[in-house]
């Protein structure tokens, strides 16, 4: 499916709503859908076979270098 009709979908919708002068409180529902993504993401991933100590070790290498990388970036630039 293609994200960007939904999305797109709900510009268009925002618009003609404040256009019309409309408030709708979306607060709920969008802590409800964000709720169910993040289970239904950790559904799909439980059924992934991995390497556990891989996964560690490179999630580990991906920190340092970020960690390191911000470092250069943050001690690098003059003000």
């Amino acid at each position: 499916m293609n994200i960007f009709v939904f999305l797109l979908g709900g510009l268009l919708i925002g618009y003609l709503l404040r256009r019309a002068g409309k408030r709708v409180k979306v607060d709920a529902a969008i802590s409800v859908a964000l709720l169910l993504m993040i289970f239904f993401l950790g559904v799909k991933t439980g059924t992934v076979e991995v390497s556990a100590l891989w996964l560690l070790a490179s999630s580990l290498v991906f920190a340092v270098l970020t960690i390191l990388g911000s470092l250069v970036l943050a001690l690098g630039v003059k003000t």
